[in-house]
């Protein structure tokens, strides 16, 4: 058994975002041409970019949203009121409250020790590998519902997590069937 906690990094975070009414872009844009890109030409949606928290948002004309780049559930949170702060100051009628959901939280981890890909191929449940085509094993975790990017050298990949404490409880588990499998080596 090893006593090395894993390293984990949060490296995006998704979020979207619905106000439940429908929003002029050619007016958002009229109205923070410094903040907004919008050409409806190359893409249906503006963006907007914040350098605090450094996350961009893309806005619908359907009053949906996405936030994407936000290294946290918090800054992803605080990335969409910015935004709707700096709509509502430009004039931008915004009749409702945005209605926030965490969709994907994209992950890194280091276990700090090499796995044997090919056995927990086998010992792991709900997993492919096939070094051929990539060099990591993908496991579709129950609980939490992730998929976990496995490699020798012990790096992770963590995707398809809701909420950050998800990602934690992933990385705990793995690392225990991992040690209790005698599939990792430190």
């Amino acid at each position: 058994m090893s006593q090395t906690e894993p390293s984990i990094r949060i490296e995006n975070v998704v979020a979207s975002v619905i106000l439940g009414h429908n929003l002029d872009l050619p007016s958002i844009s009229r109205a923070l041409p410094e903040d907004i890109e919008y050409n409806p030409e190359r893409f249906p949606g503006a963006l907007f970019r914040l350098k605090r928290p450094k996350t961009a948002i893309l806005i619908f004309s359907s009053g949906k949203m996405i936030c994407v780049g936000a290294k946290s559930e918090r800054l992803a949170r605080l990335a969409v009121r910015k935004v709707m702060r700096r709509l509502r100051e430009s004039g931008i009628v915004i009749t409702s409250k945005a209605e926030i959901t965490i969709e994907n939280i994209v992950a890194s981890a280091s276990l700090g020790g090499k796995i044997d890909l090919e056995k927990a191929s086998f010992t792991l449940r709900r997993t492919m590998y096939e070094p051929e085509q990539f060099p990591g094993l993908i496991y579709r975790m129950d609980d939490p519902k992730v998929v976990i990017l496995i490699f020798a050298s012990g790096k992770l990949v963590i995707v398809g997590a809701r909420e950050e404490g998800d990602v934690r409880g992933a990385v705990g588990k793995l690392k225990n069937q991992l040690e209790e499998q005698e599939l990792i080596f430190y």
